[in-house]
């Protein structure tokens, strides 16, 4: 079920939630059959990072300036409430106070407000993209998005390799700190999980996570859970954690040099792995390589399918994508589990967040030949191409798609927002 401290609507924040499982809060689908192709309108943007749901027809997008950063200086987020046909704008915020440079985050709260974090700055706007308040948050690097707890209050952290993490509460209606910040152990370059009333943290070297205790007013470290997932490993960080209410799963290696796509990027010589860790018992986890190849790389989640116990990974340097069926561990331990391979595609350049039509089984997902984005759906269970389109885009995605309100869906790839919707001719 979908968290009620997010606006109801069928994608309301980045992943659809702050879980990240990738799929949308209703029985929406692409419903491909044969003779159907996909086709695409798109737009070129100025960084683009996310589009997100609020009420029925309402599309806001999240973009960003570049070019102030190349100068040294402080650069700007911008929100737009866009047709949701045509893309064109319909209202827009002026440019929103940020910092250095790092895609963001935007999710509409319950209480209807849009909220954005951006740079160094929270922000708090109105439907019509007006801004209400503004938080400066207290170190000046990038934050990189933020999650709502189901109690509402708003967690969010800075972004470093070498700055330990600190993660702010704000409250969601004053916009102010809601408690002290609370310094984490070490650096985390991936965005914040969570599920309940707890946040979990990937650093550069460890998960942690944090419950919220209403009597302190805080958050306070499980001095029980930790997963030391590099522990005499070659890999480097791992990316966003996705909770299935069971375990958490997160790629590594994820050191890269990004520059127009993921292909070739990795730096570290050891393959990229999908890791699996237990809620219950951080002792138990596992480890599976993606594709065995040196410099595996990624820059994002994998995708679970709860409905048929699907795990989709990817080794985006390489361009491997593959699937495994999730089954009980023989080994007896009940927090383990069994991977048992699906299919496997040797040459498909995944890279952005992926999009699951849980109802239907259509994954979504990007492919990259140079300055040419095009993106396809897949069968999740046979990884079966159902369709594919070019999106126009000369960049790769690495940011966020979501689904859209008729038989469609947005794709963001940094230099344009496109929508894909289904075809019949």
């Amino acid at each position: 079920m979908p968290s009620t401290a997010y606006f109801d609507s069928p994608w309301p924040c980045e992943d659809a939630g702050p879980a990240r499982l990738q799929t949308p809060h209703n029985t929406a689908c692409l419903d491909l059959q044969v003779g159907m192709k996909l086709a695409c309108t798109s737009k070129r943007t100025q960084m683009s990072t996310m589009t997100v749901l609020g009420a029925p027809g309402e599309v806001f997008l999240l973009t960003h300036s570049a070019v102030r950063s190349y100068l040294g200086l402080a650069t700007q987020a911008k929100v737009s409430r866009i047709d949701p046909v045509t893309l064109e704008t319909l209202e827009c915020s002026p440019w929103l106070a940020g910092g250095p440079m790092w895609p963001g985050g935007m999710a509409i709260h319950a209480n209807g407000h849009i909220m954005v974090v951006y740079g160094r700055y929270a922000h708090k706007l109105n439907r019509q993209c007006q801004p209400v308040a503004s938080h400066e948050l207290p170190l000046n690097e990038p934050y990189n998005s933020f999650v709502v707890l189901d109690n509402g209050l708003l967690v969010t952290k800075n972004l470093s390799d070498t700055c330990p993490a600190q993660l702010t509460t704000l409250d969601p209606d004053s916009f102010k700190a809601a408690s002290s910040d609370v310094l984490c152990p070490e650096a985390s370059i991936a965005r914040l999980s969570a599920h309940g009333n707890t946040v979990y943290v990937v650093g550069v070297s460890r998960v942690f996570r944090y419950h919220w205790h209403d009597a302190s007013q805080q958050l306070i470290r499980d001095a029980h859970w930790e997963f030391h997932y590099l522990q005499d490993s070659p890999q480097s960080y791992g990316w966003d954690m996705v909770l299935d209410g069971e375990h958490g799963w997160f790629m590594d290696n994820g050191k890269h040099n990004y520059f127009m796509s993921m292909l070739g990027a990795g730096i570290h010589k050891a393959p990229n792995r999908l890791l699996r860790v237990s809620l219950h018992n951080a002792q138990s986890h596992q480890s599976w390589e993606v594709s065995g190849l040196p410099h595996g790389s990624v820059t994002n989640p994998p995708l679970i399918d709860l409905k048929r116990r699907i795990v989709v990974g990817y080794d985006s340097a390489n361009r491997h994508l593959r699937a495994w069926r999730i089954h009980a561990s023989p080994n007896g331990n009940e927090h383990d589990v069994e991977l048992k391979p699906l299919w496997h595609h040797e040459q498909l350049g995944a890279a952005s967040h992926l999009l699951l039509f849980a109802n239907t089984g259509e994954m979504c997902v990007n492919d990259y030949s140079r300055f040419n984005e095009q993106v396809l759906v897949l069968d999740i269970e046979t990884g079966q191409e159902k369709a594919r389109v070019k999106t126009g885009g000369l960049m790769q995605g690495v940011v966020f798609p979501s689904a859209g309100w008729q038989r469609d869906f947005y794709w963001c790839s940094m230099d344009r927002l496109s929508r894909i919707y289904v075809s019949s001719v």
